[in-house]
């Protein structure tokens, strides 16, 4: 089948730091400046500290009005799928319905798993299972389950979410199950750290996956988004070695390949020009994780890149995708 996917290119940003006073200042910016959306990453523990992206979400949607509130990704495996459907829920209805749940596997960080009472060879069946329970309790009156991982059941959860269908779910991932996942029970795919030949061709598996999909597809395209840690500096060369660190300090790995690689880096034409590569491959949803000062950051965002998402608009998908 051919992968039905938005034609309008958008921008979102990552929210940073602890400070709510800072991610307050943070969102405003983003939504009065016109990006389309705010995200925030999702583990319970990691080697830097983190915050529950969820509840993040609910703060800043009490702070905007218009963006869409994303997660990359939450990490579906740890939770169990009627208490992250019922949160997710409560969040779509009380932001008026501008959720966005990205959902993912996870397994870098293996203590968060065992501290979850989760064993970590489990977590993309887990994935598969919940997936389309949430999209069963955000809809049915009566859900009762026995499956592999989670039996319970008849039960049913009010109030629903806003979002007909209940928010839309974007499977994140950089295996070939991750896009399985994806086409066979996704609203989304959400990339990480692939060049935009490897995204063209991600797409293609996706939408090989899809088939026998397309009735759903006709009131909500499926969405193709991708997660670019960025950094904006006078040159490639300075931005690379900011990214180089800042991630290898992130990850405790070494990262000077892989940044040059997969990372947004350099001046605005730089960062332009790499984006353009993968609007022409698929994607319309940029989803900026800064790597230098947040608020400094979304500033440049709005002023320098999304006067020029129009020319990014005018990019075509692949054929086979269009």
């Amino acid at each position: 089948m051919r992968l039905p996917i938005d034609t309008k290119i958008r921008c979102g940003v990552i929210a940073g730091g602890f400070d709510p006073v800072a991610l307050t200042r943070q969102a405003k910016l983003a939504e009065a400046g016109g990006l389309d959306s705010i995200w925030v990453g999702d583990h319970v523990a990691f080697h830097v500290p983190v915050l529950d992206s969820l509840s993040v979400l609910n703060f800043l949607a009490g702070v905007t009005t218009r963006v869409q509130l994303g997660t990359c990704v939450y990490l579906l495996g740890l939770r169990p799928p009627v208490l992250a459907a019922k949160t997710a829920a409560t969040l779509d209805l009380l932001s008026a319905g501008r959720l966005i749940l990205g959902v993912g596997v996870g397994g870098e960080f293996p203590p968060e798993f065992e501290a979850c009472g989760v064993p970590l060879a489990e977590r993309g069946s887990r994935v598969n299972e919940a997936i389309p329970l949430l999209k069963e309790l955000w809809t049915q009156n009566s859900v009762e389950h026995r499956g592999q991982h989670f039996q319970f059941g008849p039960i049913a959860l009010h109030p629903r979410p806003v979002q007909q269908g209940g928010p839309p779910i974007w499977v994140g991932g950089r295996k070939p199950v991750a896009f399985v996942r994806a086409g066979k029970l996704g609203d989304g795919y959400i990339s990480h750290m692939v060049t935009p030949e490897f995204y063209r061709a991600n797409l293609e598996k996706i939408s090989q996956a899809a088939s026998g999909r397309e009735a759903e597809f006709q009131t909500r395209p499926f969405g193709t988004a991708g997660l670019f840690f960025t950094v904006f500096d006078k040159s490639f060369e300075a931005a690379h070695r900011h990214a180089a660190n800042a991630l290898g300090a992130i990850y405790r790995a070494p990262f000077e390949d892989a940044a040059k690689r997969y990372c947004l880096l350099g001046t605005r034409d730089d960062i332009l020009a790499r984006m353009r590569e993968f609007a022409a491959a698929g994607t319309r949803h940029f989803l900026f994780s800064p790597l230098r000062d947040p608020l400094e950051f979304t500033q440049q965002l709005v002023e320098e890149i999304l006067p020029e998402l129009a020319s990014l608009s005018d990019t075509p998908a692949p054929p086979k995708l269009a």
